[in-house]
């Protein structure tokens, strides 16, 4: 065969094998793609429950418990299906399968705008859908937890339900029709089985179409039902990375370089060796995961490891970036956002174009700096090696990576690299990097046959994280002689988390994809306007990034929304009336706003208290992650310039309310962590390396100064979107334009801080 023909021929075979995959539907998420081991008496009828002779169901949930409420609520939505009293669940960790790949994470991080359902978007997200089955990764983040297992849960329950009542109807000899599921048994006339004795034979009645229960019906869903997590840590019984315990583990603390770049020059060795308990001191020379250079100390206990490190007296060779700063950072963001065009997310009409023969031009630059997640369990893994294989006990939101990473520091292939995954104490996005897992790894090497834990100090947590990036965004928008907005562009400078942290995970080919999370925020807000460009720079700093709660919206939100408010004061509008003028086509975005804007009292004059310092409110509102949240925020400003937020409004459309003392929890915790990170959270860097090392030094809100918070759930039978996140974006404007109202003073830079005396300024 000629060449051409050959190519030609091929070429058609692979289009039509192409075609064909295209065209077949997405593989089934009910059964893994091996066996399932299962304690004797207890049967899995699909990857997703099992049931034991006493009538216990164990929901196998493929997602991590950070705190979140992941676990109860996606047990809730199985329990419903299944028909099982609340009582009877349980939940456990699912091991590592490509059904429990996160399908929803990755189509919708796709570069649409959440309008966009054309053919072509239609396809693309089929397509990607298809192809996230099998060859995705297990992933807890992006607010996707819920969407993602959504239909997989109920499935799974309304399988396992239907199973069971074919079950009993074949023993009974009756048809299946006349029985019902109550309670965790079956009901078939005046007989009564449990799902415990029906469970064996019901593996062999599996159906071959799942028939869903009617939102209409649901018993349990949209109840606030109390968390399953709830009893076992407040009473100190559940078991984090922090509190594993292996039969002769030991324990390694670790000396990382301060500097970005830097590395150990020498050391004191021979000195540590000699200490009481410790076992051996090893060098740390960094991974390609972002893992820093450095020395542990491995001993008997992990307070003699710590004072086998302090006792290292390690000199540093300081390296290439010795010198970066704060300001060299910043300064480099302000020249990159102020000049060029950057990569455009999203280009409605020729917003330039009108801004260039606008009457008038409002313009504004914001900034905001490194963050760092700061959760309240610092890293820790557990890491046992032998020839045969490896063990691994940690808390992680990726664990085939983590998997993935023991198994290339260690030379073994990844099956035969064990998982244990255990609750988390908060990640806010840290641990979707695997960095301390392959130092973890490394270490153990170290002591064949030993599990050995590797414990990271509060210092450590905060300077060695991958932060959330710094970012400078310019806005200008334009208004013509009628007065009216005609065009707004954005385009902001920062780097790429997801880019660069792709890179550490072993994804190469993702650096080339345009990273939609750097300018997330601006371009895929429901708002209405006749033009409109977004865009972005992505500029390389020696500083690791990661994902950090809310990822782009955290700050973007911030510019937009305050830049809004500065676009309605030049309009002479009220920034209510403005946002909703740019929402008509979106009732459900438009609903939200009005609702925080009646429940806070917007308009009607403010209390004034004898004494007490003077206030006003802010509003702002966001969509992220398929939710959209309005806020506002109460503020007052004392005579020394400190900012206090005393009540905060927060309305939430989430779509169907799972649980909504979970969503009522979670917007909570966002706008605490929100508002710590817009009064007091920033990162510096100063002669290449980070200045910050405890909450001291990084401060987290105090109990004191925790708002008044009002949370308001939107009634809806939608599919259930984002909770963990949205409740974060809209807080740090909100304020900021509460400021504003309350001072004249605009604040563009995060955190937020006001000059002494500010507060009698009054507005302008």
């Amino acid at each position: 065969m000629k060449r051409r023909t050959f190519l030609a021929v091929g070429a058609g075979v692979g289009g039509a094998l192409f075609v064909g995959w295209a065209l077949m539907p997405p593989r089934q998420r009910l059964m893994p793609s091996t066996g399932r081991r299962t304690p004797n008496g207890t049967v899995a009828l699909n990857g997703w429950l099992t049931i034991a002779a006493d009538d216990t169901v164990t929901v196998v949930v493929p997602k991590a418990e950070m705190g979140q409420g992941i676990h109860t609520a996606l047990a809730m939505v199985l329990a419903e299906e299944l028909g099982c009293a609340w009582e009877q669940i349980r939940v456990e960790h699912s091991p590592i399968d490509a059904i429990y790949n996160n399908v929803s994470a990755i189509v919708e991080g796709l570069p649409f705008h959440p309008d966009a359902h054309g053919p072509l978007v239609r396809s693309v997200k089929w397509l990607t859908a298809k192809s996230m089955r099998d060859v995705g990764v297990m992933m807890t983040g992006g607010s996707s937890s819920l969407l993602d297992c959504w239909m997989p849960m109920r499935e799974a329950g309304a399988s396992a339900r239907q199973s069971l009542l074919a079950a009993a109807a074949a023993r009974l000899g009756v048809d299946v029709s006349t029985c019902r599921v109550e309670s965790g048994a079956v009901v078939c006339g005046t007989s009564r089985l449990r799902y415990g004795e029906l469970a064996e034979s019901a593996v062999s009645h599996r159906p071959d179409r799942v028939t869903l229960k009617a939102m209409a019906d649901f018993s349990l869903l949209g109840k606030p039902v109390p968390r399953l997590d709830a009893d076992a840590k407040s009473r100190g019984r559940a078991v984090f990375t922090a509190d594993v315990q292996v039969p002769g583990m030991r324990y390694a603390a670790v000396s990382l370089s301060p500097t970005f770049s830097g590395t150990p020059a020498q050391y004191k060795a021979d000195v540590v060796q000699r200490m009481p308990g410790v076992r051996a001191v090893v060098p740390l020379k960094g991974s390609h995961y972002g893992d820093a250079a450095g020395v542990a100390v491995i001993a008997d206990s992990w307070w003699q490891a710590k004072q086998g490190v302090d006792a290292l007296t390690v000199q540093w060779n300081d390296g290439q970036h010795a010198s970066l700063s704060s300001a060299d950072i910043m300064r480099t963001l302000r020249d990159a956002a102020l000049t060029g065009d950057g990569l455009p997310f999203r280009s409605v009409g020729d917003a330039p174009a009108e801004i260039a023969r606008a009457s008038r031009v409002v313009e504004a630059t914001y900034e905001a700096p490194y963050l760092a997640h700061a959760a309240m369990e610092p890293l820790s893994a557990t890491v046992k090696v032998t020839k045969a294989g490896a063990e691994l006990w940690v808390g992680t939101q990726v664990p085939g990576f983590a998997r993935g990473a023991v198994a290339q520091i260690t030379g073994l292939d990844a099956d035969q690299v064990t998982v244990h995954q255990h609750v988390i104490g908060g990640s806010f996005g840290r641990r979707l990097d695997v960095d301390f897992v392959a130092q973890a790894a490394a270490i153990a090497m170290a002591l064949p046959d030993t599990a050995v834990h590797v414990q990271w100090r509060r210092e450590d947590d905060m300077r060695h994280d991958h932060y959330r990036p710094a970012a400078v965004s310019q806005l200008r928008a334009g208004i013509d002689a009628q007065g009216r907005l005609t065009a707004i562009t954005a385009h902001s400078a920062g780097q790429s988390a997801f880019q660069t942290a792709s890179v550490r995970l072993g994804i190469p080919l993702a650096r080339f994809i345009p990273d939609r999370t750097t300018a997330e925020g601006t371009w895929d807000q429901p708002y209405e306007f006749t033009a409109l460009r977004s865009a972005h720079t992505s500029v390389s700093l020696p500083v690791p990034v990661g994902q950090w709660r809310s990822v782009g919206h955290s700050h973007q939100a911030f510019f937009f929304e305050s830049f809004l408010d500065e676009v309605a004061l030049a309009l002479t509008q009220d920034p209510v009336a403005f946002r909703a003028s740019l929402l008509q086509q979106h009732p459900r975005a438009l609903h939200v706003l009005t609702l925080a804007a009646e429940r806070s009292g917007w308009g009607k004059p403010l209390t004034e208290v004898p004494g007490a310092p003077r206030r006003a409110r802010g509003i702002a509102l966001h969509s992220s992650f398929g939710t959209t949240v309005a806020q506002v925020a109460e503020v007052s400003v004392s005579d020394q310039g400190r900012i206090r937020v005393h009540r905060v409004v927060a309305v939430i459309d989430c779509g169907f309310a799972i649980n909504p003392n979970i969503v009522t929890q979670q917007v909570e915790g966002a706008i605490c962590y929100g508002l710590a990170a817009a009064l007091d959270g920033e990162i510096t860097i100063a002669n290449g390396r980070v200045t910050q090392g405890n909450f001291h030094e990084y401060r987290p809100l105090r109990m004191s100064e925790t708002p008044q918070i009002e949370t308001v759930i939107v009634p809806s039978l939608e599919v259930p979107s984002g909770v963990g996140e949205p409740g974060l974006p809209p807080l740090a404007p909100a304020v900021a334009n509460a400021v504003f109202a309350l001072t004249g003073t605009r604040l563009r830079t995060l955190p937020l801080r006001l000059q002494s005396g500010a507060a009698d300024a009054g507005a302008t």
